[in-house]
C-alpha cells in the first residue's frame, strides 16, 4: 500500500486539480503547485475524470499519469492537462465550462502491471486497470465495474475498447499490449468547485 491522503489532504489534491484546470484553460498555462506537504512529493500516479453537469451529465474529459516517476503534485497536473485537452470523442474544455464540470481524482496507493492473470488478480471494485499499446491508452475508475455491473472480463474488455484496441487483447500473449491494474484513493467534487468526499470502494465478495 502506497500514499494514503487524509480527508484534508483528498481535498487539497482535488484543489490542485481544479486550479489546474483553471490555469490551463483560461490562460494557456501549466500550474506549479509551488510548497506542498511531504505526502505531494511522493512518487505514484493520479488519474482524472471531468463531468459536465449541465443538463445530461456527461464525461467531458480523462486523463492518467502512471509511470511513478514524477511527484503527486506534478502527476495531478499532467492528469489534469490530459483531461482537458482535445482528445478523440471530445473537445477541449472551455473558459465557459469551468463552472459546470465536477472533477473525480483518483490518487494511486498501487500500480502492477499484469498479463493474462488479469482475471485472477482483478476484484471488482477494488482496481482499476490501464491498457495501452504505443499511443493508445484506456483506463477506467475502479468504481466504474460497480456502477456498470461488470464483470472483471467486461472491465478489462471496455478498457481495451476505450484504448482504441481490439477487446481480449489483455488474453492474448502475442499481443503488444500491456495491462495494469491499480489501487486508489478516489475523491469527488459534490458539485463544482464545491465539497469533496472520499468515494467508499466496494469490494466483490
Amino acid at each position: 500500500m502506497g500514499t494514503v491522503l487524509n480527508a484534508d489532504k483528498g481535498e487539497r489534491a482535488v484543489e490542485l486539480a481544479r486550479d489546474s484546470m483553471r490555469s490551463y484553460v483560461a490562460d494557456g498555462k501549466r500550474e506549479r503547485p509551488g510548497c506542498m506537504e511531504d505526502v505531494f512529493y511522493e512518487r505514484v500516479g493520479a488519474a482524472v475524470r471531468l463531468d459536465s453537469t449541465r443538463g445530461r451529465r456527461r464525461v467531458r474529459g480523462s486523463g492518467v499519469s502512471y509511470k511513478r516517476d514524477k511527484h503527486l503534485s506534478e502527476a495531478i497536473v499532467d492528469a489534469v492537462i490530459d483531461a482537458s485537452a482535445e482528445c478523440e470523442g471530445t473537445s477541449e474544455v472551455s473558459r465557459c465550462e469551468l463552472d459546470s464540470v465536477a472533477i473525480t481524482l483518483c490518487v494511486f496507493t498501487s500500480v502492477k502491471e499484469v498479463g493474462q492473470e488479469a482475471t485472477r488478480e482483478f476484484e471488482v471494485g477494488s482496481h482499476g486497470a490501464i491498457v495501452e499499446n504505443g499511443r493508445n491508452t484506456g483506463w477506467m475508475l475502479p468504481t466504474v465495474a460497480v456502477e456498470r455491473g461488470w464483470s472483471a472480463p467486461e472491465f478489462l474488455d471496455r478498457t481495451c475498447s476505450k484504448a482504441g484496441i481490439d477487446e481480449g487483447c489483455w488474453r492474448d500473449e502475442s499481443s503488444a499490449s500491456s495491462v495494469y491494474l491499480f489501487e486508489g484513493q478516489v475523491f469527488r467534487e459534490q458539485e463544482p468547485g464545491g465539497g469533496v468526499n472520499e468515494l467508499e470502494l466496494v469490494a466483490s465478495v
